[in-house]
């Protein structure tokens, strides 16, 4: 009798570690997740700026948690105050109550406050999201005045809550929205793609004439509002420094009209520009302060401080759960000092102009990079279509297809970076404080690779990593 034995059917390849939990993400989480579109990867372990997936795979961490991380995963200092807290017992949660961790934050947080502001000043705990200390400035400072509205600028972004949306200049996020409140929208200067066509100091000094000239224009449309509201540096609006010129400017304009200035310090606070805080740089002094990401030492948390003149607030007038995060409060004091104590954001001031002064090398080499920008570790790089016409500036339109895939190749070489701006065309590079040099180098080497082979590539195309 003769058995005839079947090939058994070759096995399946095993999924790759964490393709589980991708897959299960895409089902179950929403349409409206961004960064796990941008880097499909599964972080298992972090430290400083470098993250681990569950391939076994490395990266360096240029994106910090969109700022948030001042000295990157899972620091020495911030995991001692953590789990010093939590061994001593202290609650966790205990909404707006008085705790010794609240006191010492609040110590550290006026301590390193800008000359002149916190002198006088009063702060408010928010929820832990930035977007609601914006929505708490503005309320502030409604109740303060009696008046509605807020000055808000083109390129700006605040927040997804409501009020914090209005003030937002980004139109793809408001789209499906009703009105967005009474907002008026002024220019704000972008050297490269300036607003009124001629770009460095001369676009400027027309941001002022013209915001001040509208303020003053009884014909203009602009009923006198509750707040101006501003970003010394823009973030997501594709990291566009003010110039210093330009913020004394707003300072004067606002403080001659009796309308209040807020500024949003969420993605620029504790050291992020090679300043304490982006105000300092231009020596203004705002009424208010919002800030958040980085005060937190990795963890959520939310203030805004603002002068004790506007402090007509009713109890219980700007309240929400979750504004007693212990454990945020000891981590970001703990942050806090570390940086002012460190030097760090000295060094963030003189590792970015290295880094800057590189990539605008790499730009004389390579016409795909449009533009080079930013303050201390808070760095654009805007990509372009380097055939197409330039306008009277100069600049050439955006290539947002490029920028995906330099995002991507950057991944593909172990460099996580993200887009922002204008179509998403602008790569920022948010590293944390604590980037060391060798760290610098090999950011450098891997951008400039990825830019070099992404543009190589052609549309259609993504480069692949180096051996």
């Amino acid at each position: 009798m003769t058995v005839t034995v079947e090939p058994a059917e070759p096995a399946a390849p095993a999924p790759a570690p964490g393709e589980a939990v991708l897959r299960r993400q895409r089902i179950r989480e929403s349409a409206a997740r961004t960064y796990a579109r941008s880097f499909p990867i599964v972080p298992v372990r972090a430290n400083g700026m470098t993250v681990e997936g569950a391939d076994g795979r490395r990266y360096l961490d240029c994106l910090s948690g969109a700022g948030t991380l001042a000295l990157g995963h899972n620091h020495p200092v911030v995991l001692e105050a953590i789990r010093r807290t939590l061994d001593s017992g202290a609650p966790l949660h205990l909404l707006d109550l008085a705790t010794a961790e609240k006191d010492d934050f609040t110590e550290a947080l006026f301590a390193g406050l800008p000359s002149g502001f916190g002198e006088n000043s009063r702060v408010h705990f928010c929820g832990p999201a930035g977007t609601d200390a914006v929505e708490a400035a503005l309320k502030l400072m409604q109740t303060a005045t009696g008046r509605r509205g807020a000055l808000a600028f083109t390129g700006a972004y605040h927040g997804m809550t409501a009020g914090a949306l209005a003030v937002t200049g980004n139109v793809a996020v408001k789209t499906p929205l009703p009105g967005g409140g009474e907002v008026t929208r002024l220019p704000y200067p972008y050297d490269y793609r300036c607003p009124f066509g001629v770009g460095g100091p001369a676009g400027a000094e027309l941001a002022v004439t013209f915001t001040e000239r509208l303020l003053d224009d009884p014909a203009g449309g602009v009923v006198k509002p509750a707040a101006m509201i501003l970003e010394a540096v823009q973030g997501e609006g594709g990291v566009v420094p003010a110039p210093d010129g330009w913020l004394r400017a707003m300072r004067r304009i606002t403080a001659e009209r009796g309308i209040p200035l807020i500024v949003d310090e969420v993605q620029t606070g504790v050291g992020r520009t090679g300043a304490m805080w982006a105000v300092e740089h231009s020596g203004i002094t705002p009424d208010a302060m919002v800030l958040s990401k980085a005060i937190g030492g990795s963890l959520p948390l939310a203030v805004v401080v603002y002068h004790e003149e506007y402090d007509g607030w009713r109890p219980g007038a700007h309240t929400g759960t979750f504004r007693g995060n212990t454990l945020a409060m000891a981590a970001g004091a703990a942050t806090m000092r570390f940086v002012a104590r460190q030097g760090l954001v000295e060094r963030a001031a003189v590792v970015g102009d290295r880094i800057t002064a590189r990539l605008r090398a790499l730009a004389a080499e390579l016409p795909v990079i449009g533009d080079v920008r930013g303050r201390g570790l808070m760095i654009g790089v805007e990509l372009v279509d380097p055939d197409a016409e330039a306008d009277a500036c100069g600049s050439r339109p955006a290539a947002p297809e490029l920028a995906v895939r330099v995002r991507e190749a950057c991944l593909a070489r172990g460099l996580i970076v993200e887009l922002g701006g204008r179509h998403d065309a602008v790569l920022r590079l948010l590293p944390p404080l604590t980037i060391t040099d060798e760290q610098t180098e090999a950011v450098l080497d891997r951008l400039a690779d990825a830019v070099r082979a992404a543009a190589a590539a052609g549309p259609g195309a993504l480069p692949g990593a180096r051996p």
